[in-house]
């Protein structure tokens, strides 16, 4: 497939004398050797993106976190690789933080902190067994807690804010190599601005998150859903479930699919589905969402009631998520322009479909978050999971950001885009106090990469 493919860039490497007296001679040769032996190219998830640098830092501590940041002129936090353009590429060094997988709960403040290295797939079943849940989460398990925090990544719901809206606490590494922690409770705006922060604010060591009771989720799919639906009944449709997403290949005016997902009160065992929505036909078999592709990795459907866990994602842990090798694009609009804006983006039909797995239609409650893309807005998220062919990808995209533009459209920051730094700028209120927050924390931009020094400090 084609590949955006980046040359390979110097790195340096820590020296033992670096590293301060609380890591032994042993543990300093160890995160020397791992540093030094990443030679192999690695890429993102989905192989669309080679990584600049081969020097991979892989700490086991909080400890060896401050001394490889301290240590390092310049360094990039790498989550789980589900990112889709360059947000956590380096041409120096890049720091995983797989082994900081602790997970602690407290059942009475109902919050959970987690390292960074914990992906919602290891959490949500150590949670569900103590009696908890969180509110959401993403189509995929697989991503790390802390990565789709650091980037507004959400799941759906019109009175769901996106998986960052529930963290009540970070803390995190600074250019310094200082260990911070900033909470909801004690730091008010400033916290605001730290929660999306896109790798730019540090490294983030742990976060803790706002907890639930545990919850039962029923899963039903229905067909060929006409977009005429849409234009009265757009909210109603959204609001169907605790979750909705709609699929669409963009042929025939229509969704190939809507994804209910209803939230089961307790003492409740079962739920009923009617046999038609708003003119579409409950499927008596499992669906995966892009056509031609088997259902066997996707969650429970047919209304079979199962942990929020195991139906909220559309895809279940143990499988290759989506389509695997593939390209993602998402743009949040204001969501009463959601109509308006999905029949601009289906004036291009012709265009998009040929190269398209699959478009989901979700929408997300609006937030505070200073660079969540539904900040202050409630939002319609319109995501394009693309087939592999970036050269063809890369020349539909301006057009499609050109159809939404008169809707202030927002992208995702993990996912590929081409709207213009200044453009992107200017749709985020507090951009300014962002880029004085980090500015703050890391004066000398240690953390900053090309993606950003371009999306955001560009003029």
């Amino acid at each position: 497939m084609d590949k955006r493919q980046f040359l390979k860039g110097s790195c340096s490497i820590l020296t033992g004398t670096m590293l301060s007296r609380f890591v032994s001679a042993e543990t300093a040769q160890q995160t020397l050797e791992q540093a030094a032996h990443q030679t192999a190219p690695r890429t993102n998830w989905a192989g669309n993106l080679t990584f600049h640098t081969d020097t991979l830092y892989q700490p086991k501590t909080t400890e060896e976190v401050q001394h490889i940041v301290k240590s390092c002129d310049k360094l990039r936090a790498l989550g789980r690789g589900h990112s889709f353009n360059a947000i956590a590429d380096s041409t120096h060094a890049q720091i995983s933080l797989k082994q900081l997988d602790s997970i602690d709960i407290d059942a009475k403040a109902r919050t959970v902190t987690v390292g960074a290295g914990v992906t919602y797939g290891k959490l949500a079943p150590i949670l569900d067994a103590q009696g908890f849940a969180v509110h959401n989460l993403a189509s995929l398990p697989h991503v790390s807690v802390i990565g789709a925090c650091a980037t507004a990544t959400h799941g759906s719901g019109s009175n769901n804010g996106n998986l960052a809206t529930i963290v009540s606490a970070l803390e995190f590494v600074t250019a310094d190599g200082s260990l911070h922690t900033l909470s909801r409770a004690k730091d008010g705006d400033r916290f605001l601005g730290a929660v999306v922060n896109l790798g730019g604010l540090g490294i983030v060591t742990k976060t803790t998150l706002d907890i639930i009771p545990t919850f039962q989720v029923a899963q039903v799919v229905y067909e060929n859903l006409s977009f005429s639906q849409l234009e009265k009944h757009l909210d109603e449709i959204f609001l169907s479930g605790y979750s909705v997403s709609l699929f669409t290949t963009w042929e025939n005016h229509r969704a190939n699919q809507v994804w209910i997902k209803r939230r089961l009160e307790p003492g409740i065992t079962s739920v009923a589905f009617a046999p038609e929505f708003f003119g579409a036909k409950q499927a008596t078999q499992k669906l995966h969402p892009v056509p031609g592709h088997v259902a066997e990795a996707c969650t429970e459907q047919l209304g079979v009631p199962g942990p929020w866990y195991e139906r909220l994602p559309h895809f279940k842990l143990n499988f290759v998520p989506s389509s695997g090798a593939e390209i993602q694009t998402e743009y949040f609009v204001p969501r009463e322009h959601a109509y308006e804006a999905i029949l601009a983006v289906e004036e291009l039909h012709d265009k998009i479909t040929p190269h398209l797995f699959i478009t989901e239609l979700r929408t997300i409650a609006a937030d505070n978050l200073w660079l969540s893309m539904a900040y202050q807005r409630p939002s319609l998220a319109i995501h394009f999971t693309w087939k592999p062919e970036w050269d063809a990808v890369q020349q539909i995209l301006p057009l499609i950001e050109a159809r939404l533009a008169p809707f202030n459209p927002r992208p995702h920051w993990a996912k590929v885009f081409t709207i213009p730094p200044a453009t992107i700028q200017a749709s985020y209120a507090k951009m300014p106090d962002y880029k004085t927050l980090l500015n703050h924390h890391d004066p000398q931009g240690k953390f900053r990469n090309q993606f950003l020094d371009t999306t955001l400090f560009s003029a």
